[in-house]
């Protein structure tokens, strides 16, 4: 009885050594997990973040901004042509849509789905980490993604002020600002009745359009600019043309933008790891 004994000791040390790793790391073995599953369709993801920026440039800020010439419209837009006006505005919009995207899909497919974080769960990772690991993961894809849109934009001469680069971190703060609220809204969803799909339609779509992106939002009526000033989109977007081509705002209101951008973010992210704790550890 003794070697049995001293048999199950020894399985039980070599279980709780192999899930120190796990636990001390988890959200890392997720993002490997998330990493590993994009290599299978990267072509998905790299085209896009290469195709999309050209298209958007040329038919926004070459195509549109053509028409738009001095007079008043130069005014409206701080003195600058209209495709550095608008480029910063669609770098954010790019990372505010890949966010929605990436806060939708895969955590719904890992709760309902495809429920692999039930697995994850029953292996030495915690529904903290499992979050975590999507936020890393989805960061990541983001940075990437608007580090090649800001090369873009510099190929097109959209970018003049050297603090540009900047424009990425802003981009960067957009999406999670946005995507900790839609990760804490889809952790809570029980049941399928195409939430999803109208997030898309009645949320993101809206606040695309209404949020500064393609003309300064003091041009909206003002019972509509209320929209912009609760977007995260537009946050982001004035603090990225802050940095491509010094709109020139005061400095208060570029911490107020930081911010709110944070303070939502992190509120919504910790919102979701309360929320899928209790989902996983039913």
């Amino acid at each position: 009885m003794s070697a049995i004994s001293a048999e199950v000791d020894a399985g039980a040390a070599a279980a709780r050594s192999a899930a120190a790793r796990p636990r001390r790391f988890g959200a890392l073995f997720v993002f490997e997990h998330r990493f590993t599953t994009a290599r299978r369709t990267w072509t998905s993801n790299v085209v896009p973040a290469l195709g999309l920026p050209v298209l958007y440039l040329f038919a926004m800020g070459l195509g549109l901004g053509s028409l738009i010439g001095g007079g008043s419209g130069a005014q409206d837009l701080g003195g600058v042509s209209y495709l550095v006006f608008v480029a910063p505005a669609l770098l954010t919009a790019a990372a505010f849509q890949t966010a929605s995207e990436e806060f939708i899909f895969p955590i719904r497919l890992g709760f309902k789905w495809n429920p692999t974080f039930f697995g994850m769960n029953s292996a030495p990772l915690s529904p903290g980490q499992i979050i975590d690991g999507n936020v890393l993961y989805t960061s990541a894809r983001i940075t990437a993604n608007s580090l090649i849109y800001y090369l873009l934009m510099l190929a097109f001469g959209a970018a003049p002020s050297g603090w540009g680069i900047l424009s990425v971190f802003a981009a960067l703060l957009t999406a999670l600002s946005f995507g900790g609220p839609l990760c804490a809204y889809i952790c809570s969803l029980e049941k399928d009745a195409s939430q999803e799909t109208l997030v898309l339609r009645f949320i993101v779509m809206p606040l695309t359009l209404f949020s500064g992106t393609y003309f300064p939002l003091s041009l909206m009526p003002i019972y509509l600019q209320w929209i912009g000033w609760m977007s995260p989109l537009w946050h982001g977007t004035q603090l990225a043309r802050d940095a491509t081509y010094g709109l020139g705002e005061p400095a208060w209101l570029i911490a107020v933008h930081l911010v709110y951008l944070l303070a939502t973010f992190v509120v919504g992210w910790q919102i979701a790891r309360r929320l899928s704790r209790k989902k996983l550890n039913k």
